[in-house]
């Protein structure tokens, strides 16, 4: 398979008193996150007309690249981070790269 990205879409509904800290604690993980070797993108994106839902985009370059990045200081810090900023638990969906070519990421 010519691309072969795992990309991630993780939704996550934050407390209205939470958006802000919610958004630091994930760019401060998302910049982190970018560095590591398995990942090819890692994007925040915030709802437009509800700014307390937010979606993770993460593009991983193997199979085993999410687990390495669930072991690492920042995801930890992250995850005990937000815990209690969740309205509700986060959900994810996984995808396969379609477009563009996995260099284009």
């Amino acid at each position: 398979m010519p691309n072969s990205l795992l990309v991630v879409h993780v939704h996550v509904h934050v407390k209205p008193e939470s958006v802000e800290a919610f958004r630091e604690a994930t760019l401060a993980n998302a910049r982190e996150s970018v560095k590591e070797p398995g990942i090819s993108r890692f994007d925040v994106v915030q709802d437009t007309e509800d700014p307390t839902r937010f979606v993770l985009v993460e593009a991983y370059k193997t199979p085993q690249a999410p687990a390495a990045h669930k072991e690492t200081a920042h995801y930890l810090k992250w995850r005990d981070t937000v815990a209690s900023m969740m309205a509700e638990p986060r959900t994810s969906r996984k995808y396969v790269n379609c477009f563009p070519e996995d260099a284009g990421w």
